[in-house]
């Protein structure tokens, strides 16, 4: 079995220690690589272009130096098949909003169980996204809320609203074609639809780009 290979980009060592142990007792997840900061995994990434790229990153926002939502696009340019997670202890909806935006694939808060961490990394790597519920909550609400509308903008269709309301809430592609009874090939092509017409890459920015052009208003 491939184990899902992921580096740790966080400034405080204790944290990431504790991460790296309990990670390490997961028999799909391996820790390869991991860095006090930014600049430090960018500089080696640069430095040593045969290095071990991750399948997924951890990267802290409060970082010293080059924050975690400047470091977002250029570890994507460097790393472009890399998924990140963000785990912070800022809830701040600013922060979140920046984060997806710039292409982030999950929002988490330290004060999340190892538990939590795990089923999030499993569920970026399955193709769906996992936002910490205490900071997306207003996000989700307004995406519900809208869904009982009977009619939507055209920039999406309702079936297409429907699929990004269950991709906001961590559902991947295979649990939506059992959900809604329609074929994975067909939700597929709707999901990558949404991106298109929304310009984003990955289900949280497309909620949050859906919720800036007024959808769900």
């Amino acid at each position: 079995m491939k184990k899902i290979q992921i580096m740790l980009i966080e400034d405080n060592r204790e944290f990431r220690e504790v991460l790296e142990f309990s990670l390490a007792d997961e028999p799909d997840m391996e820790v390869t690589n991991q860095y006090s900061s930014a600049e430090f995994a960018l500089r080696v990434l640069h430095d040593q272009p045969d290095i071990n790229i991750p399948d997924l990153i951890l990267l802290d926002l409060q970082l010293t130096g080059m924050s975690g939502i400047e470091a977002i696009p250029r570890l994507k340019k460097a790393m472009p098949k890399a998924q990140i997670i963000i785990l912070s202890q800022s809830d701040n909806e600013g922060d979140v909003l920046k984060a997806i935006t710039e292409g982030a694939s999950g929002y988490l808060l330290k004060s999340s169980t190892v538990t939590q961490v795990i089923e999030a990394i499993r569920t970026v790597m399955d193709g769906g996204s996992s936002l910490d519920p205490r900071v997306a909550n207003y996000l989700l609400k307004q995406l519900r809320t809208n869904l009982k509308k009977t009619e939507v903008q055209s920039l999406v269709t309702n079936r297409e609203m429907e699929i990004l309301g269950l991709l906001a809430e961590g559902f991947v592609k295979k649990e939506i074609s059992d959900k809604l009874d329609i074929s994975y090939r067909t939700v597929d092509t709707h999901v990558r639809h949404i991106y298109e017409k929304l310009n984003v890459n990955n289900g949280p920015a497309a909620v949050n780009a859906a919720h800036k052009l007024g959808l769900f208003k």
